[in-house]
């Protein structure tokens, strides 16, 4: 004899099954929504499995911190920035490059601002971070191109492709064509309830592509950053790993810009980096620390700005520049102590100068 339970359960999902208005798979709705969610829809089951996982943890531990979806992907955002950041802020640190994340920062404004005008006058339907990333990836191939052509040193290709980036930015976003009526407030400085499932699963296939291309070159990249003539001199092609660097900068970008802003997403390329040099005494170990000191800045400055009501890109720069602080202190009493000096950056290169040929 069937169980009446079991009978009502089965006769409950039959006609969910045969509805016409029900949808036994609500996710799929918003799969059908527009052709790039056909294409994230393994990533939005990703996403599921996390929030399940992290409304788990809230459960156990009673943090409302924890309770919200949008924080759910807040969280997964910061911790992929804090493996990102530093993976890529590494290379640049080293090549003295560390205002290049400003210029992207800036060009990846207008590549929003493009978003949203398109988004408004045709109806695209993609995210901003999309049209970011190729806009941003666009300037960082001008940087490169511009200092070869013209000679010119990088610092100047940097500030003319931020200033035309930040420009056109700024006309886009002022020009009310199709109602195209927005607040930038939260591209300019970020903000954590705007981070949709569509933009946290953006961000997860570019934390894919950076840490598989890292993974990939990071011989070559490691002897074009220490020794540029040297590797061009044993037949590495140096403007093209020049270019990857630059390309996995704008990447790691956008994907910063959804939590940290425009303005303060170059501080999680460089205050990490900085502070991992103070203690470490290899590349390696610079590049471990600094991503450990970078998910601690995020994870802590997201906790403190969702309790206090901050803006969360400025509380995770200010306890990332805190954490800096003390890895200074720390180096410092390890020299006290009569340890050996803490190594600076370009004693960290000299060090691994022959490691990429092994």
């Amino acid at each position: 004899m069937t169980d009446p339970f079991v009978t009502q359960v089965l006769a409950r999902l039959l006609a969910q099954l045969l509805a016409p208005t029900v949808d036994p798979w609500p996710a799929l709705a918003v799969l059908q929504s527009s052709p790039l969610d056909a294409v994230l829809a393994p990533l939005y089951w990703i996403l599921d499995l996390w929030s399940s996982a992290v409304g788990w943890v809230a459960k156990q531990t009673g943090l409302q911190v924890l309770e919200y979806g949008f924080m759910h992907r807040a969280i997964l955002v910061g911790l992929c920035i804090g493996v990102m950041a530093p993976l890529i802020g590494t290379f640049l640190v080293h090549r003295q490059l560390a205002l290049i994340g400003d210029a992207l920062a800036h060009t990846a404004f207008a590549g929003v601002a493009v978003g949203l005008f398109l988004n408004a006058v045709i109806d695209l339907g993609v995210t901003p971070y999309l049209t970011a990333v190729v806009v941003a990836m666009i300037a960082a191939l001008c940087i490169e191109l511009i200092s070869e052509v013209t000679d010119a040193y990088n610092d100047v290709s940097m500030a003319i492709v931020l200033s035309t980036g930040f420009a056109l930015g700024t006309t886009l976003i002022s020009i009310n064509a199709g109602g195209l009526t927005v607040s930038v407030d939260q591209y300019l400085f970020g903000n954590l309830s705007t981070v949709t499932s569509q933009s946290a699963a953006v961000l997860l296939v570019l934390f894919a592509v950076v840490v598989a291309v890292v993974g990939v070159t990071r011989n070559q990249l490691l002897y074009v950053t220490f020794d540029e003539t040297a590797a061009e001199v044993s037949g590495i092609p140096v403007d093209w790993y020049n270019r990857i660097v630059v390309m996995l900068t704008a990447m790691v970008v956008v994907g910063a810009m959804q939590i940290m802003g425009v303005i303060l997403v170059a501080a999680m390329l460089v205050v990490p980096v900085a502070g991992a040099s103070q203690v470490a005494r290899s590349f390696d170990e610079a590049l471990l620390v600094s991503v450990v000191l970078a998910e601690l800045a995020v994870l802590v400055g997201i906790g403190v700005s969702y309790y206090a009501g901050a803006t969360a890109g400025g509380v995770v720069v200010l306890v990332a520049v805190a954490i800096y602080v003390l890895a200074v202190a720390a180096g410092k009493l390890q020299s006290a102590a009569g340890d050996e000096a803490t190594p600076e950056m370009g004693s960290i290169a000299a060090d691994e100068r022959d490691s990429p040929s092994d």
